[in-house]
């Protein structure tokens, strides 16, 4: 913990300042602390902070793929805070460069995990419910002014009895697969560790561990990817695994692109072996315009939108303000990077 005589220095943006900085005062106390914007820290090359808050507005419309100028800056100076202890991300996911080189450098990382986790979990339900109800297929044929009734081979299945396997059981995974099961459909949840006979029998959800989760693929009707970006998890969807899902199945990926090999994707969808895909994710970001995502009929693409909401900023702010509170008492900050 940063000494208790100098000022804590805490940077965030403007926009944050205006916002918290008066309900950060009252989690200060007595303890002396000095807000930094990062605007101005930017414009005077200000490195001597001991906390950053990077809140939604400074990542901007940057991706982690492509960065603008200006939160380049923004990681040069966090690159250079040699004071720096703690950095609290807006994101529930700390995969970016800039995440893991402080961590390298011995700097304390916590995310806003379960922030949007029922606004995911909403995005992701709504995408498998628009794929099951064949809403693009009906979206086109609205363009081309055609009316074609449901039936026969344009028949949707009923959802109750279909599987729907989650990979990542953290807050997403776990709102999702309640949602799920309210629609009668079969849960099987793939996580790190292997749950309690307890918790299993209590919640109805088939556990699998990452170790033994390719046996469930043949009885997964909707593979839901919801998982960290890990060493584990990179390149997690491969050819093979979509192979052994059966024809039709579907893929629904709130989680990183980097979690599927992209180009097995395209060719499981181009074959007709799946059935289709909601995808909010990519490989890269933005999706390139040549990407043949953009115009598989079975497909449908978002801007990694799936967790922006009009609530996410206060969810994000209070998160911050609650670690704030523990790091001043001395205790272990929550959601911390490990």
């Amino acid at each position: 913990m940063s000494d208790t005589i100098h000022p804590l220095r805490i940077l965030m943006s403007q926009q944050s300042m205006d916002r918290w900085g008066a309900p950060l005062a009252a989690v200060m106390g007595q303890r002396p602390h000095e807000l930094i914007s990062l605007e101005a820290a930017a414009a005077t090359h200000r490195t001597d902070a001991h906390v950053a808050f990077i809140s939604r507005e400074v990542t901007g419309t940057s991706t982690k793929h492509e960065i603008h100028p200006a939160l380049q800056r923004v990681y040069e100076l966090l690159r250079q805070s040699q004071g720096l202890q703690w950095v609290h991300i807006h994101s529930a996911g700390a995969d970016r460069q800039i995440y893991l080189d402080l961590l390298a450098k011995g700097v304390q990382i916590t995310t806003s995990s379960g922030a949007n986790a029922q606004v995911v979990a909403t995005v992701a339900l709504a995408g498998l419910l628009a794929l099951a109800r064949r809403f693009p297929l009906l979206w086109a044929e609205q363009q081309a002014r055609q009316w074609i009734p449901m039936m026969g081979a344009r028949m949707p299945r009923d959802l109750p009895g279909q599987t729907a396997t989650i990979v990542g059981w953290g807050p997403i995974g776990q709102k999702l697969g309640s949602l799920l099961q309210a629609l009668g459909m079969r849960v099987v949840a793939v996580r790190q560790q292997p749950a309690t006979p307890h918790s299993t029998a209590s919640d109805g959800v088939e556990m699998v561990t990452f170790d033994s989760w390719t046996r469930v693929l043949p009885q997964t009707d909707w593979l839901i990817l919801a998982c960290p970006l890990t060493a584990k998890t990179r390149q997690l969807v491969t050819a093979s695994v979509l192979a052994s899902l059966p024809p039709g199945a579907h893929l629904v990926n709130v989680a990183r692109g980097e979690v599927v090999d992209e180009a097995a994707l395209v060719s499981a969808l181009q074959s007709g072996h799946l059935g289709g895909a909601f995808l909010d994710v990519f490989a890269h970001e933005p999706l390139p315009a040549d990407s043949p995502l953009w115009s598989l009929p079975q497909v449908m693409v978002t801007p990694h939108a799936a967790g922006h909401s009009d609530g996410n900023e206060t969810r994000v702010g209070q998160m911050f303000l609650d670690n704030l509170r523990c790091w001043m008492e001395g205790t272990p900050l929550r959601n911390s990077v490990t």
